[in-house]
């Protein structure tokens, strides 16, 4: 397959759209026929093809990933715990009954497609953001209580900069105490339905209060955003939910906690009630931050709670959320040690 090739003109104006909104050609693509899956095959990027049955658009069988490929200044392709993606795309695909592929397929997918356009990757702070789909393709409106028969998927690259475009300051949180992100029980699979169902909540949050996100904290449990892990950072201590099945088991969230421990911090994984957190929170020197693949590590400045308002430490990008982040964006970039062998070089 013939590499995609763009003047440094192109290259700069692509860096400076939204997040997300660039594509390459094309993906790499396999289907399954109900028996087995096709070769993978790099296909044009700009459409697919689904009858107006086909099950995910009727009742959300659908799974994505999102995870990041890096340049080195030796100019090497380097996908960043891509293991971990398959696993849990896998473990996503078992929770809504879609049809099973191997992990092997996965990363021969990922590898064909970066290969192809492996002068697409942007130097850093960029990188080639890499989203593995998975959706129901089966032709029926009769199995609102059976599973997709047939499914596709799929390897979509977006060259990326900065997550926010306006650049790195610290959010505006709202706590949502009456709801949750999604259905207790759908928390740890990465299916479209669950980000669909916090729009509404976020919404009302930026009209109301200008708000960046909302942290949901049913029956008071402090669990995460719409898109993002939340963490609290008070000293040397990281407080952060432990893992269940009612909220997304985030990588990136498990980098920055391992990370953390190597530098000597005390990493709770526990309950953390929004009263503890408010305590804990207004300290001066306390900081937050949102972990996620787009976001990396992003620093939370307020907290609003009703009518109230609270300052996160002295509202600022603390500095133990900027070691954290250096650190973890040090491993990606091939500028520190991969201690836990999280990068696996691709081209």
């Amino acid at each position: 397959m013939g590499k995609l090739k763009l003047s440094f003109h192109q290259n700069e104006q692509r860096s400076m759209a939204a997040f997300g909104t660039q594509f390459m050609p094309q993906m790499a693509l396999s289907q399954f026929d109900g028996r087995k899956w096709s070769a993978p095959a790099m296909v044009s990027s700009d459409h697919i093809s689904l009858h107006p049955g086909a099950h995910v658009l009727h009742y959300a069988s659908t799974c994505f990933e999102g995870l990041k490929a890096f340049r080195h200044d030796d100019g090497s392709i380097h996908v960043f715990r891509m293991d971990a993606n398959i696993a849990r795309l896998q473990q996503s695909t078992e929770l809504l009954a879609l049809p099973a592929f191997a992990a092997d397929m996965l990363e021969q997918m990922i590898r064909q497609a970066l290969e192809a356009f492996s002068n697409e990757v942007p130097e850093p702070p960029g990188a080639m953001y890499i989203r593995p789909t998975h959706i129901g393709t089966e032709e029926t409106i009769g199995k609102a209580a059976a599973p997709s028969a047939t499914s596709m998927l799929y390897v979509l690259l977006s060259p990326v900069g900065d997550y926010f475009s306006g650049g790195l300051k610290p959010l505006r949180l709202l706590l949502e105490e009456n709801g949750s992100r999604c259905a207790a029980h759908m928390g740890m699979v990465k299916s479209g339905g669950n980000y669909a169902s916090a729009l509404q909540p976020i919404m009302r949050a930026r009209a109301s209060v200008q708000a960046d996100q909302v942290l949901f904290c049913p029956n008071g449990d402090v669990q995460e955003t719409g898109a993002a892990n939340f963490m609290l950072i008070d000293d040397n201590e990281i407080i952060t939910k432990s893992l269940d099945s009612s909220f997304l088991h985030g990588i990136t969230r498990d980098s920055i906690l391992t990370l953390a421990r190597d530098a000597g911090m005390k990493v709770s994984e526990r309950e953390l009630s929004v009263e503890e957190l408010i305590e804990r929170a207004t300290k001066p020197n306390a900081e937050a931050a949102l972990s996620g693949t787009a976001a990396v590590l992003t620093p939370v400045g307020t907290l609003i709670r009703g009518e109230l308002e609270y300052q996160v430490g002295n509202g600022q990008f603390g500095p133990v959320t900027q070691q954290l982040r250096a650190a973890l964006n040090a491993v990606q970039w091939g500028q520190s040690e991969d201690r836990h062998g999280w990068l696996k070089r691709v081209c």
